[in-house]
């Protein structure tokens, strides 16, 4: 796909196992089965928004139509870069990195998720390790957040993994119950003392613009 009017689509990347990248209609095609093939066990909820207990088709239709309206509702003052990622060419999960007013506050946000069948394997730390280097290497970004609820320890051990620290907790309603989040923050300083993973971006030039940077 020609990234004419739509320099986003050349952005790429790139770690010693996977490739992240905005997904064409192919690619998003791919990444809806992987949605729909499941992301979680059933009798769990990892995610605020339950958009996962709805049946396989439709979760799968509603992940193609969610990442089409982040393109289509993107802004410099709020944006939402999903990338599909990829890993020994094949669509793995989905990878977030957004922000609102990043030119002023200089922070970003992350989200992710990963097919069930591809869990396990440290690419969840692989795929975030790659956005928090475009985030503060390439994007000039202060500081990252993220949560997750306090009894998914899978991704709280991603974020320390990471380097990102507590930053209180809050509650929110999912399923009608109440969860408690664990907030996470890390500054480029931290990012930088725990930095492990070669990341290389391409075509980001084309871009830098949209970000706010």
């Amino acid at each position: 796909m020609k990234p004419q009017h739509w320099p986003l689509y050349g952005l790429r990347l790139r770690t010693p196992r996977l490739e992240l990248r905005l997904p064409d209609l192919e690619l998003l095609n791919d990444l809806a089965s992987v949605a729909a093939d499941g992301v979680h066990p059933p009798d769990e909820m990892p995610f605020t928004i339950p958009w996962t207990d709805v049946p396989p088709e439709e979760r799968g239709r509603a992940t193609f139509r969610h990442m089409l309206s982040t393109v289509a509702d993107w802004s410099v003052q709020d944006w939402a870069l999903g990338l599909a990622v990829l890993y020994e060419g094949r669509v793995v999960g989905r990878q977030d990195l957004t922000a609102r007013d990043f030119a002023v506050t200089g922070q970003v946000s992350t989200g992710s998720w990963l097919g069930l069948a591809h869990q396990g394997r440290g690419i969840g730390t692989e795929m975030r390790a790659a956005v928090l280097h475009l985030a503060f290497a390439e994007l000039g970004a202060r500081t990252a957040v993220s949560s997750a609820m306090t009894d998914n320890p899978r991704s709280l051990g991603v974020s320390h993994r990471l380097g990102y620290l507590p930053d209180g907790t809050t509650v929110a309603a999912v399923r009608g119950a109440p969860v408690t989040l664990q907030r996470l923050r890390m500054d480029r300083a931290r990012w930088e003392e725990y930095r492990s993973v070669e990341v290389t971006v391409e075509g980001l030039d084309g871009c830098r613009a949209e970000f706010g940077a």
